[in-house]
């Protein structure tokens, strides 16, 4: 395998911490310039569109997670193989598993606007959206999900960066998009008048930016994950060893999704007051949570490339210097975002209702945001030494299934039947979840370590 580039990261030698965090902090500003294309919707909308276009593009939050979890969960999976392989020089093979996952990423955008085209309306009426939103909401979701081809090539080829240490070029290339989507907003809204369809098809033409950078970055690549457009095909093999490790990466994902689905109708009847609320600071939150998130992806490409290079001993170095890093990152600014509460929510909203909502849920989920980047970091662990079936399972009890527990018993007596019970039940399981994953971690580390004779 030829010399690394100057935007790779040897994470399989010399100190831990300071490649982390060369690794993580241009993948926290990619976070942070993505998740501006739904900010810039809401923040347009809410200030120009009124309270109900707020509500109708905030409320598509958790369906549009469910429908794409499953997908962006096989992009994990192509970020295990591509860092397993380059961890172990083994070229080839890692040739083909970037075409491979290049070609799936293509057929999962298709499945997806077929998906979210023809079933938008019935999903969000399944979900009570309510009536005075509903057109909106379905409209947004219909040209939202005619640009997800383009987010599909992007998380994937993003994805292959990753795994190499390469976290510098999706900076750069969705800061350009990032820009050319608050200029359309502000053109689309403002100037034209469209309301929500105008955000929709500002954040489309954004992604289809963002996407065909990171595509001509691959195709232009010198190095062993260069793309070649005629070699794109799918291999059995690398297919099912994506499959493998992000199929079930990706039902977690739809679990943690319709737990939250479950929880946006929860929220959805108490009205659009408290939907609108609920959405600017659930949007303001994700900025915590991606964050901290990054810590998440950094702890899957480092364990899966000393993984292929069998380096054991340094996994749990990687692992405890993640959880150090996601706590404090966590605690810092999931506080900082309460403290400042109120002026954050104010650029959403004017509405002193809906600010007064929000502040509700950031008192309760924002401070104990540390807790769900403690528990990802573990479930990174987890599926870069291979394991991706049990975090799935762990996750599926303790989060998912306790949330709706509590949601079926707790929330239904009158006294608790308050919006506020509902955001409780966010830190209690990710608490039970992440002592879980510490027990599976250590197991699952042993086992690897005695397949590989480490341990006897």
């Amino acid at each position: 395998m030829e010399q690394k580039k100057s935007y790779e990261i040897d994470m399989c030698n010399g100190p831990i911490l300071s490649k982390m965090l060369l690794f993580t902090i241009p993948l926290m500003c990619s976070s942070m310039l993505q998740l501006l294309f739904n900010a810039a919707d809401i923040v347009v909308v809410g200030r120009y569109a009124g309270d109900n276009s707020l509500a109708a593009v905030g409320s598509n939050t958790s369906l549009i997670g469910l429908l794409t979890n499953l997908f962006l969960g096989l992009s994990i999976g192509a970020n295990v193989l591509v860092a397993r392989y380059y961890g172990a020089k083994r070229e080839e093979e890692l040739k083909q598993t970037v075409h491979t996952a290049i070609l799936l990423s293509i057929y999962s955008g298709i499945i997806l606007t077929v998906l979210g085209c023809f079933g938008a309306k019935q999903i969000l009426i399944w979900m009570q959206t309510p009536k005075e939103v509903l057109h909106l909401a379905a409209l947004y979701l219909r040209i939202y999900f005619l640009g997800m081809t383009a987010t599909m090539v992007y998380n994937f080829g993003s994805a292959i960066l990753r795994a190499v240490g390469d976290t510098k070029r999706p900076l750069y290339y969705l800061f350009g998009a990032g820009v050319v989507n608050v200029i359309l907003n502000l053109l689309f809204v403002i100037g034209f008048h469209l309301d929500v369809a105008g955000v929709a098809m500002a954040t489309v033409i954004s992604q289809c930016i963002s996407a065909g950078l990171v595509l001509r970055c691959l195709i232009k690549e010198k190095g062993v994950i260069r793309l070649e457009i005629r070699q794109l095909h799918i291999h059995k093999d690398k297919f099912l060893g994506i499959l493998k490790i992000g199929l079930p990466a990706g039902v977690q994902g739809i679990i943690f999704s319709l737990s939250n689905v479950v929880i946006q109708s929860s929220i959805n009847s108490f009205g659009a007051v408290t939907v609108a609320g609920n959405s600017v600071a659930a949007n303001i939150e994700s900025f915590v949570y991606f964050a901290m998130n990054a810590f998440h992806q950094a702890t899957i490409s480092f364990t899966g490339q000393n993984m292929g290079a069998g380096n054991y001993k340094r996994i749990n170095k990687i692992v405890i210097t993640g959880e150090i890093c996601v706590t404090v990152v966590g605690l810092v600014l999931g506080n900082l975002v309460v403290f400042f509460g109120h002026p954050l929510l104010s650029i959403y909203s004017s509405s002193s209702k809906v600010i007064a909502a929000g502040m509700v849920r950031l008192k309760v989920v924002s401070v104990t945001y540390a807790l769900c980047g403690m528990m990802d970091v573990m479930v990174g662990a987890l599926r870069g030494i291979g394991y991706s079936i049990m975090p799935m399972i762990v996750s599926m009890i303790g989060a998912c299934g306790l949330r709706l527990v509590w949601l079926a018993t707790i929330f239904q007596i009158p006294k608790y039947h308050t919006v506020h019970m509902i955001y409780v039940s966010y830190p209690i399981t990710w608490a039970i979840t992440f002592f879980a994953h510490i027990c599976c971690f250590i197991w699952a580390k042993r086992c690897v370590e005695k397949k590989a004779g480490v341990l006897k």
